[in-house]
């Protein structure tokens, strides 16, 4: 059986923001943009969860987009 690639994710530290995370996650990113690809790579975190963005240290926060493979008939 062959792995299939999996996602870079992290998860958050203790009372970290989401624009903490973006920033220690995506350093090289201007923190706006680092703080939109995480919301729009996870939105089973910002869509849903009240309030709005709060973290848990049990998140899997992913911060690289889904890898899309061919469809195989």
């Amino acid at each position: 059986m062959t792995l299939t690639p999996q996602r870079r994710f992290v998860t958050p530290e203790p009372d970290e923001s989401v624009e903490q995370l973006a920033a220690r996650a995506l350093p090289g990113e201007p923190l706006e943009a680092a703080v939109d690809r995480i919301k729009g790579w996870n939105l089973h975190i910002f869509a849903t969860r009240r309030p709005r963005g709060l973290l848990l240290g049990s998140d899997v926060v992913f911060v690289e987009p889904p890898r899309l493979e061919p469809v195989r008939p």
